[in-house]
């Protein structure tokens, strides 16, 4: 994990990191508040036990990808592991969520930092996340990031190559898009200038 936390672009403060034994805990909680094994969570997730147990001991940082199969196995929005320990509840009625960005807790998995946004609204349908990514060349991941649906993704601040397990490639940067099914194997990369980082907005649906 790296020892500096991310700020956000022309904000002074810094964005809050969860440590992994935090978000390991929470997963196990939620776990066994479904009764669940870590070998049921498994077959429903497609995470193999070696896996899930590691991240409930905190022994492996993991990706977005495999925080979010396990979540959607456990039938909780994926923010709830975000969350400090507490009863497993459904979020109350609501019109409106509003986040303050800088309170947003996060996860660093050595190439992205990412805070889940907006988790107080009711059976959300998307996923919005503020980024900041950290890695610049292909070999820093072990595989190209899968998940279920769409994503949409805006540069703040630097540029973004994101690469596709299909050979394509897109680089874009501040106040540009991009918009990709996310089914199909990716990964951001940062291509600020300098070796500086890239901080994205990025939605993601599982529709």
């Amino acid at each position: 994990m790296p020892d500096q936390r991310p700020t956000l672009p022309g904000h002074p403060g810094e964005l809050p990191l969860l440590d992994r034994s935090e978000v390991g805990g929470r997963l196990r909680q939620v776990r066994k508040a479904r009764q669940l094994t870590l070998k049921q969570l498994s077959a429903l997730s497609g995470v193999p036990v070696s896996t899930l147990s590691k991240m409930e001991l905190a022994q492996v940082s993991v990706s977005y990808e495999k925080l979010a199969a396990a979540a959607r196995a456990l039938e909780v929005d994926i923010a709830q592991l975000f969350r400090p320990s507490g009863a497993v509840s459904a979020p109350g009625p609501a019109t409106v969520v509003v986040d303050s960005l800088p309170d947003a807790a996060g996860y660093s998995t050595g190439t992205y930092d990412y805070h889940p946004i907006a988790g107080g609204f009711p059976g959300r349908r998307m996923t919005p996340a503020y980024a900041r990514i950290i890695a610049r060349e292909r070999g820093q991941f072990d595989d190209f990031i899968r998940h279920p649906g769409q994503e949409f993704a805006v540069v703040l601040n630097g540029r973004v190559r994101i690469e596709f397990e299909t050979g394509e490639a897109v680089s874009i940067g501040p106040q540009e898009t991009a918009y990709f099914d996310s089914q199909v194997g990716h990964i951001y990369l940062s291509e600020s200038e300098d070796g500086g980082d890239a901080h994205v907005m990025v939605v993601m649906t599982d529709r």
